[in-house]
């Protein structure tokens, strides 16, 4: 059969996201994929620079997804199908443009590790994030802030003559566009994707992209890739050389996702020369591989073990009875801790593949890794030769700039907004005036007029921007109190926190709206190192919500937020009392949630009811937001409890010598 693109549904046991929290994300969520000072000082030169370069301070523009649950009913998404008569390849444009599915049709198997539901939980940089496929990551360490965003899509001309799918967005960390190209030459077994980011700025900017692949699990899965050498990142933060396969001088092959205890990730050495590829095989030799052109030099697989917490965060991502899965992924860095400059108006560009591979099961499972490796590689070159990837890398480029025709989905207005800013042209990737929607209106009347406009309504602030040029524009506009709001977050991002603050104290002298103002100063003086201060300020903050706030679910998700940071501030602070009240100001069925239900354990436990503590937890909750690599589940437990951590609970990722 010819190759075809067609519009389909995928119906799926879904979760729903919820709405935005309204609240500016002045911290960053990721706390956990930091290195540690001392480890940092034994890395390569260049790894070094490239871990410092510009980490995030805020997640800033980008607004947090954590109004999720965990109830699942059946929910349609609109899917885009590519197929030809040798694989059929299924599109999620609206979660991040998500490779939900590759089908191998000879073999009659599936590629990548299929999720059977649809549930958000606390693994992207901004919250929400679900397993399995394969994922487009830009943006920086972690998993990008578009993965349960809609990206715009279209029909464009394949270099082969037939159709081609083009995904493309403005990603707004880095204020950089992208696109993701996937198309299936006739009668092949590989899904080709090109992919390019462009730098429309006159400053150099970090870069981070890793496609991340997952993939199915059981005991018998061998992960294989050109190195003798990889850098392990466990829980611990630390980031060490180590050994491949035996990478901790156990005895353990760890190349066997489930022969790993603990949660980890291993960065391959993969040498400059050598051809990039990465493959995952079952005990039979059959599996996945993912080559791609040099640019894309790392390679990772990540494994969750098979301890109690890896099994227990396995099982919280999809639903009981479930296979499990391992990620292995290609970067444009050897580690997910590094960011890549990009020079003003450059951009990188490549071209990677995926398709199934099979092997010779006794050669890629012997015990001698180099022929085991050969061996993978060998079957690679012959399903796909490393010259026909540089081909289609090359054939690929002059089709790149070509504008898409038949529009197969919508993202976001921010690349309009950004476009309109700028005046950039962007060949291939239109972002059109007619996407902008409500929450660019006022971010286009300050472009248009130099005035921010007041809200005409009692309700939480709309988004902020935060790049320079926002952040000038919003200096040089009448100071009205929103203005004011927009301006401190934006100084805030920028690491002007005097100026910030001063920002947000002024708009606090004349405005009737005082809570979102106070919240900001709260966070300050929290990072300040003023616990008493920044009780205070949360207290009243969320005093003044309760006085002034509405019906509907931005006001909802407003007082969930702003009372989890509250109550927190002030039982850090010791102020149980207060922090008891803020719960009881909560509305019942909030109260009633998995996140309120362990806070009123906390609180519990800080009042001295351990027993009452205690039967919070025997009484059970599960909390939709745990963020991965949480211990508070732990830590509660233990201060009320000398028994061992029941396993509902346990979501433990470090060995125990590391907490």
């Amino acid at each position: 059969m010819a190759t075809t693109v067609r519009r389909a549904v995928l119906t799926l046991p879904a979760a729903p996201l919820g709405p935005e929290n309204p609240l500016p994300g002045l911290r960053p969520l990721d706390e956990q994929h930091v290195v540690d000072e001392r480890s940092r000082e034994r890395l390569p030169r260049d790894m070094a620079r490239q871990v410092g370069y510009e980490p995030l301070r805020t997640h800033l523009p980008v607004r947090v997804l954590d109004g999720y649950g965990r109830e699942r009913r059946e929910t349609d998404f609109d899917a885009i199908v590519i197929e030809n008569d040798r694989l059929r390849a299924t599109v999620l444009p609206g979660l991040g443009g998500r490779v939900h599915s590759l089908f191998h049709k000879p073999s009659g198997r599936e590629l990548l590790y299929r999720n059977p539901v649809f549930q958000p939980a606390d693994f992207a940089l901004n919250g929400a994030w679900f397993s399995g496929g394969l994922e487009w990551n830009i943006g920086a360490t972690g998993h990008t802030t578009l993965s349960c965003a809609p990206l715009h899509a279209a029909i464009v001309p394949a270099p082969d003559g037939g159709d081609m799918v083009r995904l493309w967005e403005w990603e707004r960390l880095r204020d950089l566009p992208f696109q993701v190209d996937l198309w299936l030459p006739a009668d092949s077994d590989f899904l080709y994707v090109g992919v390019r980011i462009r730098n429309p700025h006159e400053r150099t900017v970090p870069a981070y992209w890793w496609s991340n692949i997952a993939v199915p699990e059981d005991e018998g899965t061998r992960v294989l890739a050109p190195a003798d050498e990889a850098w392990h990142f466990g829980y611990e933060r630390s980031l060490r050389r180590v050994p491949v396969p035996e990478s901790h001088g156990d005895g353990v092959d760890r190349t066997y996702p489930l022969r790993g205890e603990h949660p980890a990730d291993y960065f391959y050495e993969v040498p400059r020369e050598a051809r990039k590829w990465i493959a995952s095989l079952d005990a039979g030799g059959q599996g996945l591989v993912q080559t791609s052109t040099d640019e894309l030099r790392g390679r990772k697989l990540f494994l969750w073990g098979a301890g109690r917490g890896g099994r227990r965060w396995q099982q919280w991502l999809t639903e009981p009875g479930t296979p499990g899965y391992a990620e292995i992924q290609a970067g444009l860095a050897r580690t997910q801790l590094e960011h890549v400059p990009l020079e003003a108006g450059a951009e990188f560009s490549w071209l990677e593949a995926y398709g199934p591979l099979a092997a010779d099961p006794g050669a890629v499972h012997g015990a001698d890794w180099p022929a085991a490796r050969a061996e993978a590689e060998a079957r690679l070159e012959e399903a796909l030769p490393r010259a026909r990837v540089d081909a289609a890398y090359e054939a690929w480029r002059p089709y790149a700039d070509h504008e898409p025709g038949e529009s197969l989905a919508t993202g976001s207005g921010w690349g309009a907004l950004e476009v309109l800013r700028a005046g950039v042209k962007l060949p291939g990737t239109p972002f059109r005036e007619a996407t902008l929607g409500e929450p660019q209106e006022p971010w286009l009347e300050l472009l248009r007029t130099g005035t921010f406009p007041s809200s005409g309504e009692v309700a939480p602030p709309g988004p902020s921007l935060v790049a320079p040029h926002w952040r000038d524009m919003l200096e040089t506009a009448p100071a009205e109190p929103l203005t004011e709001y927009h301006l401190g977050v934006a100084q805030w991002h920028a690491g002007d926190v005097a100026q910030a603050v001063r920002s947000w104290e002024r708009g606090l002298q004349v405005t009737r709206s005082r809570w979102p103002l106070l919240r900001c100063l709260a966070v300050a003086d929290r990072d300040a190192g003023n616990a008493g201060r920044a009780a205070d300020h949360y207290a009243e903050a969320f005093e003044d919500l309760c006085r002034e706030r509405g019906e509907g679910e931005v006001w909802a998700a407003a007082t969930a937020a702003l009372g989890r940071e509250a109550i927190a501030a002030l039982l850090a602070a010791g102020r149980t009392d207060a922090a008891r009240g803020v719960w009881q100001g909560l509305p019942p069925a909030l109260r009633a949630s998995g996140r309120f239900r362990l806070a009123e354990a906390q609180l519990l436990a800080a009042e001295g009811d351990k027993e009452g503590a205690r039967a919070v937890f025997d009484a059970g909750f599960e909390v939709p937001d745990l963020r991965e690599g949480a211990e508070i589940l732990g830590e509660v437990w233990a201060a009320v409890s000398d028994e061992p951590l029941p396993d509902a609970y346990d979501y433990r990722m470090r060995p125990a010598a590391a907490e």
